[in-house]
Order: C-alpha cells, then sequence, then structure tokens
C-alpha cells in the first residue's frame, strides 16, 4: 500500500509527461519552422565591391563574377539559388532569390559588402499647365523647345501605346545617345521606350493593366491632345509639362506592389540607357539611405546627371510621414489647382453647399429627395457605407451620406448605396481630411464635400423630422481662388531619416489631375482619347518631372542640384486670393507641408542664383548623420572613409533645418553661383523670423561681375534668451533680392 504523499507524487510525475512531452514537440516544431526558414528562398538585395586591381571589360564579365557568389554559396545546399537581376549601373550588386544560409555563406567572400532582403514599395495613388503658366507659343515652353531631346523616363505600373497622349506628332527622332529598347508594338519618337521588369521571366509586357503608368507618363510628357475630357468635364486641350520630351517607360509595380529588385533593375537600365530625368510616383517608409533602393539608385542617377523626381506619399496630414527623403531627389508634395467639377448640395433649408463629382449627369431629377445618414444609427460601418452595410437600412431612393473612411475606396462607398437602392451620396470628409474634396468619376450622383459642410448636412439631418435635399451639377469652374492648397493626403516632415534636411522641397499639382487612361471610365467604345481625374503626390510628381525637363532642355549645362534649387527658390508661397498658401484646416501651411512652396515653372527658368551640390559634396554630409563608410560606400558606390563630417545644415541646400537649444549659437555658409546678370548686387531684401530666433547675415550685400562667379555667405541662428518659445518649431525665409531676381530660403528652427 501507497501513502497519500506517494500517490500524490506519481500523479504529478504522471500530469508532468504529457507537458514534457508537448514542450519537446513544441521545441522540435519551433526548430523544423527555423530550419525551414533558413531554407526558405527570398528575394536579396546584394551589395559587392570589386576587388583592388579587378575591371570588367563587359558586363557579362561583371555577370560571370555575380554567379560566382551564387555558385560558393549554394555548396551543401538544397536550393539552388538564382538570379534575378543583374546591376550595373546603379551600384555593383545583384537581386537573387537566396536562402538565409546562402547569404551568410557570401558574407565571408572578397568583394561583399551587404545584402538585406528586398523591400515592397506602393504607389503614391489638362488645366495644370495653364494654372502653373504654361502657355503655348510663350514663355518656358517656347524658350526650352517644349522640351524637345529630353528622355523622361518613369518608373510604374506601364503604359498604354497608341493613346493620342503618346502620339509623336511635333517630337523629333531621340538623340543620338539613346539606347533604350522597345518590347511592345506601337513605340514612336515620343514612347522610345518601354520594358517589364516585374514580371518573372522574359514574357512580360510593359502594357499599363492599372492606369496609374500612363497617367503619370502624360502628366510629364504627354502630346496635345484636344478635346480631352471625362464626362464632358475638363474639357480642353491636355498637354503634359513637357509636350514634346521623349518618354520611356520602365514598368516596376504590379497589383501586388513595386519590388525594390525591380525598382533598382529599371534605374539602371534608365541611367544605361540614356534618359535625363527620372520620375517615381512610389515610395516605402523612411528607412536609412543606405538601406532605401530609391536612395541609392537615386544617388547612381545624380552622378551620371540625371534629375530625380519622387513623390512624398500620400500618408497626410500627419507629420514624420515621408517617403523619399533623400536630398539629391527633389521631393514633391500634393496641392490643388484652381478648377472644381462642381456638384452641390441643395438642402431642404434652402442651403446650398459645394461639393465635387466627376459624374455629373444631366437627368437627376431637380426636385427634393429624403436624406439620411445610416451612420446615426447603424454603426460605423454603416457611416462609412462600407460593403454590404446598408442590407436591411431603408436608403432606396434617397440621398445617402457616406463618411469617407474605414480603408474603403470613395468609388466604393458609391457602389454601396447604389447597390442598396440609394439615388445619391454625399461623401463627407473626417476632419482629419479638412475640406480637400475630389472630383471621382462616382457610378451614381455624388457629391464630395469638406468635414465643416459634412457637419452642417448632419446638423440639419437631426433638426428635421424629415430632412430632404438634392444635388445641382455645376459642371467645370475655373478660378477657385484658394488654390493652390496642400492636399490633406500629402505627406509631411519633418524628415525622419535627415531632420536637418527640409522636406518635403515642393509642392505641386496633384488633386483631381487629368491625365490619359488606358480604357473609357465612361464605357465608351467610340475614341481612343480617353482620360481619368485621379488624385494623390503620384500626380504631383510627374509635374515636376516635367518641369524639370524643360529646364534641363532650357539649361543643358545645369546639373541636377542646379534644377533643383532653380525651382524651390522661385517657388510660390501664396494662393490666387494673395493670401499665404493654406492647408487642409484652412491655416497657413507649414514648412513640412509645403517646402519651399509652390512650384514655379516661368521664375525657374531665370532663377538668379544656384544652390550647386556636387556628388561628391554629399559624402561628409552621409558622414555626419552618423553612418559608418562601409554604409556611404554602399550609397556612393565607391570606398570612403570618413575623415570630414558635416552637419545636415551645412549641406549646401537652399533651405536650412536648425535645431536651437537655449543661448545657442550655430553657423552655416551656403555658396550661390550667378545664373542671371553679369553685374548684379544681391541684399536681403525680405525676411522673416520667428519669435525666439536673431538672424545674422555676413556679407549683407553679394556683389557679382559675371556669369557663374560663385560668392559664399554666412547665415547666423542665435536664440533669442529674451524671448519666450511656446511652440517647438518656428519658421521663417531669407530673400535675396537683385531687383529683376529674387532668391528664397526658407528655414525651420526646432526649439528644445
Amino acid at each position: 500500500m501507497t501513502s497519500n504523499s506517494s500517490k500524490n507524487m506519481e500523479r504529478k510525475r504522471c500530469n508532468l509527461l504529457p507537458k514534457f512531452l508537448l514542450m519537446l514537440v513544441l521545441a522540435f516544431d519551433i526548430f523544423s519552422i527555423v530550419y525551414a526558414n533558413s531554407e526558405q528562398p527570398e528575394t536579396y538585395i546584394v551589395h559587392l565591391n570589386a576587388p583592388d586591381g579587378v575591371s570588367f571589360d563587359t558586363p557579362e564579365d561583371r555577370q560571370s563574377w555575380y554567379q560566382s557568389f551564387l555558385m560558393a554559396s549554394s555548396r551543401g545546399s538544397n536550393v539552388i539559388p538564382s538570379l534575378i537581376h543583374a546591376y550595373h549601373n546603379v551600384f555593383t550588386g545583384f537581386a537573387a532569390k537566396l536562402t538565409a544560409d546562402q547569404v551568410k555563406a557570401m558574407e565571408s567572400m572578397d568583394g561583399f559588402v551587404s545584402a538585406r532582403p528586398e523591400s515592397v514599395y506602393k504607389l503614391h495613388t489638362t488645366h495644370t499647365p495653364t494654372f502653373l503658366g504654361l502657355h503655348q507659343n510663350l514663355g518656358v515652353w517656347r524658350g526650352s523647345n517644349y522640351g524637345k531631346g529630353i528622355i523622361i523616363g518613369v518608373l510604374d505600373t506601364g503604359i498604354t501605346p497608341g493613346h493620342p497622349s503618346f502620339d509623336d506628332k511635333g517630337v523629333p527622332p531621340p538623340p543620338a545617345k539613346w539606347k533604350g529598347k522597345c518590347k511592345v508594338s506601337g513605340c514612336n519618337n515620343k514612347l522610345i521606350g518601354a520594358r517589364d521588369f516585374v514580371s518573372s521571366g522574359s514574357s512580360g509586357s510593359p502594357i499599363d493593366d492599372d492606369g496609374h503608368g500612363t497617367h503619370t507618363s502624360s502628366t510629364a510628357g504627354g502630346n496635345f491632345v484636344d478635346g480631352a475630357n471625362v464626362f464632358g468635364m475638363a474639357k480642353g486641350t491636355a498637354a503634359g509639362m513637357a509636350p514634346l520630351a521623349h518618354v520611356a517607360m520602365y514598368k516596376v509595380c504590379d497589383s501586388f506592389g513595386c519590388p525594390s529588385s525591380a525598382i533598382l533593375a529599371g534605374m539602371d537600365a534608365a541611367i544605361e540607357e540614356g534618359v535625363d530625368v527620372l520620375s517615381l510616383s512610389l515610395g516605402g517608409p523612411s528607412v536609412p539611405f543606405y538601406e532605401d533602393g530609391i536612395a541609392v539608385g537615386a544617388f547612381s542617377a545624380i552622378q551620371r546627371g540625371i534629375f530625380v523626381s519622387c513623390s512624398a506619399g500620400n500618408s497626410g496630414p500627419f507629420n514624420t510621414t515621408l517617403s523619399n527623403e533623400a536630398p539629391w531627389i527633389l521631393t514633391v508634395g500634393a496641392s490643388t489647382v484652381d478648377r472644381n467639377i462642381r456638384s452641390t448640395v441643395y438642402l431642404g433649408n434652402k442651403d446650398l453647399l459645394d461639393g465635387e463629382s466627376l459624374f455629373q449627369p444631366k437627368d437627376f431629377p431637380q426636385k427634393y429627395l429624403p436624406l439620411v445618414y445610416p451612420g446615426l444609427n447603424h454603426g460605423q460601418d454603416a457611416a462609412w457605407c462600407g460593403p454590404g452595410s446598408l442590407k436591411g437600412i431603408d436608403v432606396k431612393g434617397k440621398v445617402v451620406v457616406c463618411d469617407r473612411g474605414g480603408d474603403i475606396a470613395r468609388i466604393a462607398k458609391g457602389q454601396t448605396v447604389k447597390d442598396a437602392g440609394g439615388a445619391a451620396m454625399i461623401l463627407a470628409n473626417e476632419p482629419v481630411d479638412g475640406d480637400t474634396t475630389e472630383a471621382d468619376a462616382h457610378v451614381l450622383p455624388a457629391s464630395h464635400v469638406a468635414s465643416d459642410v459634412g457637419f452642417t448636412i448632419k446638423r440639419y439631418i437631426n433638426s428635421t423630422s424629415s430632412p430632404v435635399a438634392t444635388l445641382i451639377f455645376r459642371g467645370t469652374v475655373i478660378g477657385v481662388d484658394s488654390a493652390p492648397a496642400v492636399a490633406s493626403f500629402s505627406s509631411r516632415g519633418p524628415s525622419m531619416t535627415s531632420p536637418g534636411i527640409v522636406k518635403p522641397d515642393i509642392i505641386g499639382p496633384g488633386v483631381s489631375i487629368l491625365a490619359a487612361w488606358p480604357i473609357s471610365v465612361e464605357n465608351s467604345t467610340q475614341t481612343k482619347a480617353t482620360f481619368n481625374m485621379i488624385s494623390g503626390t503620384s500626380m504631383s510628381c510627374p509635374h515636376l518631372s516635367g518641369i524639370s525637363a524643360l529646364l534641363k532642355s532650357a539649361h543643358p549645362d545645369w546639373s541636377p542640384a542646379a534644377i533643383k534649387s532653380a525651382i524651390m527658390t522661385t517657388a510660390g508661397k501664396l494662393s490666387l486670393s494673395g493670401y499665404p498658401i493654406e492647408d487642409e484646416r484652412d491655416q497657413p501651411a507649414s514648412i513640412f507641408a509645403i517646402g519651399s512652396g509652390q512650384v514655379n515653372p516661368t521664375k525657374a527658368n531665370d532663377p538668379g542664383l544656384i544652390f550647386d551640390i556636387q556628388p561628391n559634396d554629399y559624402i561628409p554630409y552621409l558622414c555626419g548623420l552618423g553612418y559608418t563608410s562601409k554604409q556611404v560606400g554602399v550609397i556612393v558606390q565607391k570606398r570612403v572613409t570618413c575623415t570630414k563630417a558635416i552637419p545636415e545644415a551645412q549641406l549646401n541646400y537652399p533651405s536650412f533645418a536648425v535645431t536651437l537649444g537655449a543661448a545657442d549659437v550655430k553657423s552655416y555658409t551656403r555658396t550661390v553661383t550667378n545664373v542671371g546678370v553679369a553685374n548684379s548686387t544681391y541684399t536681403p531684401t525680405d525676411v522673416s523670423i520667428p519669435i525666439g530666433l536673431v538672424l545674422e547675415i555676413s556679407p549683407a550685400k553679394l556683389i557679382f561681375s559675371k556669369l557663374n562667379q560663385k560668392l559664399t555667405y554666412t547665415t547666423t541662428f542665435i536664440r533669442d534668451k529674451k524671448a519666450t518659445v511656446k511652440a517647438p518649431y518656428g519658421e521663417g525665409y531669407l530673400t535675396w533680392s537683385s531687383g529683376k531676381h529674387s532668391v528664397r530660403t526658407p528655414f525651420s528652427i526646432k526649439f528644445v
């Protein structure tokens, strides 16, 4: 007979045994998972340095060297590595399908620098030439010959050959330097290249199945198309910013996104083939520049004199949400234009409230219909008009108010209303979206209204037992004097990767932009001249790409930094109303929303002074960010030693971002080059200084006696001990003026 204590002990042992066995099974499973992951191939971007004294006579020689890494890494592995892209221009290295163990095996090989799993970036998804001051046979268009001879390389979702925007009427043959390829029928003197880098194998097509790439390409370099419109709205002559420039498409995105291996392959080919401008309406989160494929590829581009324009991102209005923050990239935010496609809400209390919609039916009854807000009694999903959320709610024949948001597309909300029998939709902005409205091709009569208008409509609904409303479609309205205003979605600074550089650099048209589209959104088969109106920093980026092509054509000796400087120092800070540019809250927009301001192509063509930066000038700046010599080498594509480092604000940039603590005094120099009038004198004539700052400039005059002469001045930022600073940031600007030219450099001050 056993005692109670021994029985209890035996019971515990029996209870522990299953747990112990379970732990063994779990441990084995975890080991199996880890082992499986180490043998699971994924795409890596591998950076290499050629050994000292080794040179490659042909691309094939270099690729053979790349293959040696794959062969060596595969010894003892059951997985055969595969080369996806071999890079020859953006950097020395390749993209390949590798296991973690294979990457580990490479690390000991001579020439290996680094390897990282690839990232997947996302897209930042005719009246604008006139709005920006571009007119046929006048000014910048005439002076730059409409961009003739300049090649704009667009990295996007593909293109639509045969669209009238890509007709080559008036476009000469591409320059002799062009070495590109067209992998689709329909290329001509306008569309001179089209290649696919995102599809596996050689069967991929550069045809655009999305629309995004067709839209951005035509915005940058589309030819003149008379009678362009959507649903009869915004009718006129559509044209890109550089209408006689050449366009080359590098397809790097598909429905799953934009893999960094494909982006780098597209940039690599564009550099090799001879583009002058690169336009990328895509991006990813903020990461150190040596981990950012776009930043690394863009540096290789500017080393060869290629201008790079990128979208800032669509994660506004929140701060520190930028993509593409490198100072050698032009980072472009989005602004409104002075055109509305107006759809007015007419309430039962006789209030008329303006909104927008691209779809403007002529037969919508001008009689009051019942007005309903599903979010009043049926929860958040119904408020957002999410798919299926209106089932069981009586909306048939009614005007339905839907809140923007919920990660549901604006047009999809209208589809939900239509499916439930609704007669029309009022799409109301959330407070965060403010008054940024967009003219969409809705599937039913609709009006997209600002957040305060939405509150007014809901207040009216609550004020009566029988609310009613109708929509009045007023068509295209030109001359909205609040433009340009910053779009709510436009990403904001300060930069996370480099807080000492002001970003974005510039804003340009990005709201309700009419441009080419692969198919008719009206389901018409009668014309090839198909257009659509969409919004995003994806739309503002190609505006700046095209404008930079004009400047490159007019000033072929200007460096990418010089073109960027000309764009930034001449940017506008006022709307058409004559007041400072506002954001979506109707408040003056901060420097982290507009950068230097709204692009002004005419003034950018004659800036007076430029702030130039040579590629090697970025090395001490990068060292100053705390990057190792190896990390800097990944970016600049050569071996460097960080013996010299400068603070970010010392880079010869056309703006300043300075941090000032109590009693701080910080001085930075700038060197300007005279590209205006030979004999000219510049003095600081317009200076805006925030509370808490004292600004000193030395010398007080810049006296030039010849063109291309360089002069240096010092700006000293002093914390005012007597002033009480209530906000963490202040901002201002310094304008040098010669009477003929004004050169404005904005600055941001972080008070700590």
